[in-house]
């Protein structure tokens, strides 16, 4: 995570080198010119051209005539010059007039447009100076660019949209039959056959579930829907703790145990811990012990039945080590799809630690205290007002945001085998990584031919960077001035990675930076608690822009806003297949141009479709097991 800074103020870039070409940085060409020897720029050379000229006419008079010069004729001089400025009068004054309104545009749009200006003006009550985790490289070296020219085309088309009223459509869902889907996996209905309490108990389910926070609620669920599958009593799941999370937080710490328990107590058996009598039995001598090498993924039903029943039966107990992502979506039975729909939209809540910040977060985003949304109600409860307080100035309307999820963290990066533009530094620094963390990777390259780099990113293999980003939000008219939260906060490369995302939005905020270090410190050490404050931020923001459509969070996070969204709650959704091909372009392609295929490209994926054969009801919940359609 990024570290706490002394300054109240927002994220200031340091290397300004980026040529953001917003026509108002006159002042540094002018400066150089001066410094030079070269002419002043034309708002002084009107000034300055027409006193020297008219001192040089005078003193070239008299030098011509001295000889000659008498009182008479200097009387007679003078009178030439009267005449002379008379008749010109009308000239000089426009002149200067012209030359002053020059200036002050000059220094309007410098105070407008100028990075470091918006940046030291942008403050946030609690905030501190925006800090983004930095890998080795970004200390050393200065910012990658790939784009540079789109970059300044990007810039250009800002600074002129800033003078427009008008702003991207994407506020708001461009499709209406997104309304129509209402959320109802936990209405009870005649028409509707619901999986019904488990009578005759076959045994006991452990879980261990590995991953973060969103691959954990994944396991969850899947493990409730197995438990009902096979008639078994699901114990709460354990937490794997891992290297690469490192954190050491269980169920309990996270979402509140007896909600869930309740909230699910008609359709599944769940208690807190094995009967007293089972609790010394060797699992893994019983041959209990179920890891993914037992099972597909992606398994079904029936393999289900076939494998794990009989050792539940004959046993009692089944322990999934390190369960996640091992139950299909298809083919399930219509009762147990919507227990996993009731499973992860309704029963898991957080715990009122994590709701009291997360509800605090979203307060200092929005700059208003009161609850807008179905979202706001289900991920925060109670600890967001229902009404405004008597504080609020319903004038000043609530503060637009847009949530970014950069999935741009080291590890994804040295998964993914692309290349970034970093060159032998960047190579070398993420082969170390791999060799530490991913040797299996490495084993399995080695047995197969590797696509290239580049073909890996015509594919769409390659996470989206900080400056894609921002050229895809650009593409989609978002305003210089857009409010952004970003999600996670350990970038590789850090600030000269963001560079060119945060000089073209550079209200840009973390959580880091709206709440203050003894607001944070319950969860410093706690990564999934953390990404629950983010999961909060996100999936209650105006527009939810992902980068990885593979993510976790982005996945859970869309689903969460589709299920409870109301058909006002838009997501952002590129296609990195596309957005290559759209890139690899990027030498001739005029701006027009790229907005109106970036903006294809996101219009294609905001469709309103009925989940696909196959596809996650986490991630695509509008299906007749979880919504209802009106």
């Amino acid at each position: 995570m990024g570290k706490q800074g002394s300054s109240p103020r927002g994220r200031r870039v340091e290397n300004q080198d980026l040529d953001i070409s917003f026509g108002v940085k006159e002042h540094e060409f002018r400066s150089l010119d001066l410094q030079h020897g070269g002419d002043p720029p034309i708002g002084r050379r009107l000034s300055g051209g027409e006193y020297n000229w008219d001192k040089v006419v005078l003193t070239k008079g008299m030098k011509n005539d001295s000889a000659k010069f008498t009182p008479c004729k200097g009387v007679y001089v003078g009178k030439r010059q009267m005449w002379w400025l008379h008749r010109h009068i009308r000239s000089i004054v426009f002149t200067l007039l012209l030359m002053g309104f020059l200036y002050l545009l000059d220094s309007l749009l410098f105070s407008i447009f100028d990075p470091a200006m918006l940046q030291s003006n942008f403050s946030l009550q609690g905030s501190s100076k925006t800090e983004v985790e930095m890998v080795p490289r970004a200390a050393k070296e200065g910012p990658v660019k790939l784009y540079e020219r789109l970059l300044n085309l990007a810039a250009s088309s800002l600074a002129e949209r800033e003078f427009k009223q008008e702003s991207s459509k994407l506020w708001e869902e461009p499709y209406h039959q997104a309304s129509s889907w209402k959320p109802c996996a936990d209405k009870t209905s005649p028409h509707v056959v619901r999986a019904g309490k488990p009578r005759n108990i076959t045994g006991y389910i452990l879980i261990s579930a590995n991953g973060g926070l969103n691959q954990q609620r994944v396991a969850v669920c899947n493990a409730v829907a197995v438990a009902s599958l096979l008639n078994a009593t699901l114990v709460i799941p354990k937490f794997l703790y891992s290297n690469v999370w490192k954190d050491p937080s269980q169920f309990g710490d996270i979402y509140q145990e007896d909600y869930f328990m309740d909230m699910l107590k008609d359709e599944a058996n769940i208690i807190k811990e094995l009967p007293p009598n089972l609790k010394l039995l060797d699992v893994e001598a019983a041959g209990s012990l179920i890891t993914d090498a037992d099972l597909s993924k992606e398994a079904t039903p029936d393999e289900y039945i076939k494998k794990i029943l009989p050792l539940l039966l004959r046993n009692r107990v089944v322990h999934f080590l390190g369960y996640g992502n091992r139950l299909g979506f298809d083919p399930l039975p219509y009762e147990l799809q919507r227990l996993r729909c009731k499973c992860n939209f309704h029963a898991l809540k957080f715990v009122p630690e994590i709701q009291q910040i997360g509800s605090l977060l979203v307060r200092r985003i929005r700059r208003y205290d009161f609850a807008r949304s179905t979202l706001d109600k289900q991920l925060l409860g109670n600890l967001i007002p229902h009404v405004p307080l008597r504080h609020y100035h319903a004038a000043e309307g609530p503060s637009k945001y847009l949530a970014l999820h950069l999935r741009f963290e080291i590890d994804m990066v040295a998964y993914s085998m692309c290349e970034f533009g970093g060159g032998e530094t960047e190579r070398s620094e993420l082969q170390s990584y791999r060799e530490v963390h991913f040797p299996l990777l490495l084993e399995r390259l080695k047995k197969s031919k590797p696509l290239s780099p580049q073909e890996l990113r015509k594919t769409g293999k390659c996470p989206l960077t900080p400056e894609e980003a921002g050229l895809v939000l650009a593409g989609l008219s978002f305003k210089h001035g857009t409010y952004i939260y970003l999600a996670g906060s350990d970038i590789y490369g850090g600030q000269s990675r963001m560079q060119a995302l945060t000089t073209l939005y550079p209200n840009l905020v973390t959580k880091e930076d709206l709440l203050t270090p003894s607001e944070l410190a319950p969860f410093r050490n706690f990564s999934s608690q953390l990404a629950a404050l983010d999961f909060i931020a996100c999936a209650t923001s105006d527009v939810f822009a992902m980068t990885d459509s593979g993510s976790q969070l982005s996945s859970l996070v869309s689903g969460f806003r589709t299920y409870y969204g109301g058909g006002h709650a838009p997501t952002l959704r590129p296609s990195k297949k596309r957005l290559s091909a759209i890139l690899s372009r990027n030498k001739t392609i005029g701006w027009h141009s790229f907005e109106g295929k970036i903006r294809k490209m996101i219009d294609e994926g905001q469709r309103v479709q009925v989940r696909g054969l196959g596809r996650s009801i986490y991630r695509h919940p509008r299906c007749k097991e979880c919504m209802c359609r009106h």
